[in-house]
């Protein structure tokens, strides 16, 4: 799994809410999002996409990854 390298809090609030408008179905709506943006030669937005499309998974896990401190 890749985790998200930077995230500012625009990404958190686009993650969640794609989470509220799409439910399980929010990480491919952002994956969607990303290949679109690649198509069109917006590598910038491709790769924003591509890190909020993961962070809606870490966002819907039910476990902790890392170490709890």
């Amino acid at each position: 799994m890749y985790l998200p390298l930077y995230v500012n809090a625009r990404d958190v609030s686009e993650a969640q809410a794609l989470i509220a408008r799409f439910g399980f179905e929010a990480g491919l709506e952002a994956a969607e999002r990303a290949e679109k943006s690649r198509n069109v030669g917006n590598h910038l937005h491709y790769c924003r996409w591509r890190q909020i499309e993961r962070l809606v998974i870490l966002l819907n896990l039910e476990t902790t990854l890392g170490t709890i401190h």
